[in-house]
């Protein structure tokens, strides 16, 4: 392979930068699918009898990323070699919507039978997520904000000694403008949530549908490859 042996110039002391946004990627993928499954079946009113299930999914993907999150925010690991400005475009957002599962799980756990039983449930999620729909949409414009960092510093490339990604090393831009995008997508489809909440459904709805699925596809699938180009790294810098 190609990539088998890291040129000697590259070493990393990996006790000064522990690493883990693959479990990140991979888990706040997963949470934006499952919101916009569920948010499919409450619109189309199918009946999700076992709420429970849909609180132990959200609790431990909110556990995961709250864990990783609330650490990766306020000790910077990302920071011992070099890579400060990692910790607030992978810790912050985490961070946030594992909060968010977490509050959805708890209300799924404790009061799903009401959300069973609502004559509206569209109504009633409608006017439970509306104080926390700001949060969302600001989390939408941070969003923002870090694809825009994103562009303009030209982050997110790997280096050469990564398997797979360290191939696009000279095309510092593709990896940044895909990472950029995915922050984008969520970000649409967050700024477009408080909308969609009042529409109830309609081409609001959709946009959020569509921006956190892709979004969350891409996040899962990159995040379960990184688990071997990660891993290739270190082996390839140590």
């Amino acid at each position: 392979m190609a990539w088998a042996a890291a040129p000697p110039e590259l070493k990393i002391d990996w006790t000064k930068m522990p690493t883990y946004n693959t479990i990140m990627a991979v888990a706040a993928g997963v949470g934006l699918i499952l919101v916009v499954v569920l948010g499919q079946r409450l619109l189309r009113g199918e009946h999700a009898e076992h709420y429970e299930g849909w609180a132990l999914a959200f609790g431990v993907l909110g556990v995961i990323l709250v864990t990783t999150g609330l650490h990766m925010t306020l000790t910077w690991p990302l920071a011992g070699q070099g890579f400060p400005f990692d910790n607030i475009i992978f810790g912050e957002p985490s961070l946030a919507f594992g909060l968010l599962l977490l509050a959805a799980a708890w209300y799924l756990w404790r009061r799903g039978g009401e959300l069973s039983g609502a004559p509206d449930r569209i109504t009633l999620v409608s006017r439970l997520a509306a104080p926390l729909s700001l949060f969302v949409f600001a989390m939408g414009l941070a969003c923002f904000g870090i694809a825009a960092a994103g562009w303009t510093y030209t982050l997110f490339a790997a280096p050469p000694q990564e398997p797979i990604s360290g191939a696009f090393a000279d095309y510092p831009l593709l990896e940044a403008t895909f990472i950029s995008g995915l922050y984008v997508l969520v970000g649409v489809g967050a700024v477009v949530f408080p909308f969609a909440l009042r529409a109830k459904g309609g081409p609001t709805v959709k946009i959020v549908g569509v921006c956190w699925g892709l979004a969350g596809l891409a996040f899962m699938l990159f995040g379960a490859l990184n688990y071997f180009t990660h891993i290739g790294l270190i082996v390839n810098t140590m």
